[in-house]
């Protein structure tokens, strides 16, 4: 039975999106059990029952608007998010889901569970929708504003190895974030990344990818620093946002576009489904010793289950020790 630590009290919704989102994962997988770490008075008006869940009560969380997640996560042990992370790394949970604010999650992450031996930097990892309908991973998107080469190649490892494991595609691709595709290209952190991935073993590199490539893109994997990769997905989030709002303004603009609409109804809600955030789960914290996934902070009940069930193909799969087993070892990486 896999146990699976949810921060109750986390994100903008709380409890009104984490507990209901986890009891729909809970129903969907049956050899799963849920450990709330959160307000039991608030949680327990959403039980039916207990069956293969527990709670731990705090009414301590994280805040969202918070400015210092070093010093929030060092002075608030007992705040839901922290306690979650203590339980996965003292064993007694298997992963752990929170919608908290994002850089607390990644600091807790570091400080609590602790970072992998084999790597250097954690990165944090979203799933990205793409043309195709498949899955694209970009990593780091902000865990670190400033990387070097190497550790550009080890998230360029753990991606591959998760891109096989729990999303199932046979030789995942990796691209290199940059300006442009040639070589050449980009500041010289990018073109030292460039040839340390042409030659790196146990990954297929594709080449640079430019970011109007992205929506379309040609691999599987993107990697590139926190600074860049935030940029880079901001906005293609805001870009969605701005043609969804302008194509239901030219929708409502006119009778003919009224009248297109119930023509097109279905084929735009298969069109907003496949570029929806909420299909794809949340963004994966790379590099530290348990799963962890961290959903979006407005995460319905609905996102947030796809993030469970992100975290739980992590666990079964044994993402962790086979990514420990790919990484060279300190004494390789010395020689």
């Amino acid at each position: 039975m896999i146990k699976i630590g949810i921060d109750a009290n986390g994100g903008d919704k709380g409890v009104e999106a984490t507990v209901p989102g986890a009891l729909m994962a809970l129903e969907q997988n049956k050899d799963i059990e849920i450990v709330f770490f959160g307000d039991e008075k608030k949680i327990l008006p959403y039980l039916k029952n207990k069956d293969r869940i527990s709670i731990v009560h705090t009414e301590e969380t994280m805040d969202m608007g918070e400015k210092d997640p070093i010093r929030a996560v060092r002075h608030n042990k007992n705040s839901s998010l922290c306690k979650a992370m203590y339980a996965a790394k003292n064993g007694e949970v298997d992963a752990v889901v929170t919608s908290g604010p994002t850089q607390c999650v990644v600091m807790a992450a570091h400080l609590i569970i602790r970072r992998l031996d084999q790597m250097e930097r954690v990165a944090l990892c979203p799933i990205l929708p793409n043309l195709d309908g498949k899955p694209r991973l970009l990593l780091d998107v902000g865990a670190n504003v400033e990387l070097k080469p190497e550790h550009i190649g080890e998230f360029a490892i753990f991606a591959t190895i998760c891109a096989k494991e729990v999303f199932g595609i046979e030789n995942p691709t990796v691209g290199l974030l940059n300006i442009g595709s040639e070589p050449g290209k980009g500041r010289q952190f990018d073109k030292d990344s460039y040839y340390l991935l042409k030659d790196l073993k146990n990954i297929q590199f594709y080449g640079n990818v430019e970011p109007d490539q992205i929506a379309n893109c040609p691999t599987d994997i993107v990697v590139c620093d926190g600074y860049s990769g935030n940029v880079c997905m901001k906005s293609l989030e805001g870009t969605a946002k701005t043609m969804a709002k302008m194509l239901k303004e030219e929708i409502k603009a006119s009778l003919g576009g009224k009248i297109g609409y119930l023509f097109m109804k279905k084929n735009l809600k298969r069109f907003a489904k496949r570029m929806d955030s909420k299909e794809v789960g949340g963004a994966m914290i790379f590099g530290i010793g348990k799963p962890v996934v961290k959903a979006h902070g407005n995460s319905d009940a609905y996102a947030f289950s796809n993030a469970i069930k992100q975290v739980i193909t992590m666990v079964q799969t044994d993402l962790i020790h086979k990514v420990v087993e790919a990484l060279p070892k300190k004494e390789e990486q010395n020689e």
